[in-house]
């Protein structure tokens, strides 16, 4: 049973998605601020956690901040409509979805699967991958770069990993948003491009100052195998 940390100070809004994710077989637990969602979270462990941005004391990016120092469990991010500075706020910071409010049960339900299914690995397994500087480890999903661990989030690492498989090659936009997110790429949605500042912030500059991560603009990016 997936178990979901539900975080919003909107308390009927909580009740409705509890009252329907039960429904469909999860384990719901809620917090009504970020103090109260650090504190659970510092005596349990959940599968994924349904984060609002806007709460009183402490906000869903601080709060987000903070787990990412010591947790890569997956974020959904509620934000709302139109904010998207707290939304690639929050992709940068390490979320993994988010959900515009107000949205539909039935919404993030979909969403919430979608994030699993990718956790639970879209892509064909493989245990060791090599492109590189850059190893992959896909059952205990971690990840070296240059002899040394690399700290990723399960979405930088799926992007990763089919960034990878490919290295040397133009992969486009379409087709990375299917084999990493588990859905076709949508107008506007800037998803990818946020993930991949994040992931070139930490795979750092080549020997010429350029990125290991290329673009061709409109069309897609590229893992550079070696330096050139």
């Amino acid at each position: 049973m997936t178990s979901v940390l539900l975080v919003d100070d909107d308390s009927e809004l909580t009740t409705l998605l509890k009252e329907y994710l039960v429904e469909e077989d999860f384990r719901v637990y809620t917090a009504e601020d970020g103090r109260t969602a650090l504190k659970f979270l510092s005596q349990h462990s959940v599968d994924i956690i349904v984060l609002d941005i806007m709460m009183p004391q402490m906000n869903g990016i601080e709060l987000l901040q903070r787990i990412r120092k010591t947790s890569t469990v997956p974020v959904l991010m509620l934000t709302a409509k139109g904010d998207d500075a707290d939304r690639i706020a929050g992709l940068n910071l390490g979320a993994d979805d988010y959900v515009t409010k107000p949205c539909s049960p039935g919404e993030l339900l979909a969403r919430l699967r979608a994030i699993m299914r990718r956790i639970e690995r879209i892509l064909p397994p493989m245990e060791s991958l090599q492109a590189g500087n850059l190893v992959l480890h896909s059952g205990k999903r971690s990840a070296e770069w240059n002899g040394k661990p690399l700290e990723l989030t399960g979405t930088e690492f799926n992007l990763l990993e089919v960034l990878a498989r490919s290295a040397g090659q133009l992969i486009s936009k379409q087709d990375i948003s299917k084999q990493a997110f588990g859905r076709p790429l949508t107008p506007y949605d800037r998803r990818i491009d946020v993930h991949i500042s994040s992931v070139r912030q930490k795979l750092g500059k080549r020997s010429d100052g350029q990125s290991w991560i290329q673009s061709v603009r409109g069309q897609g990016y590229q893992l550079i195998r070696e330096e050139e």
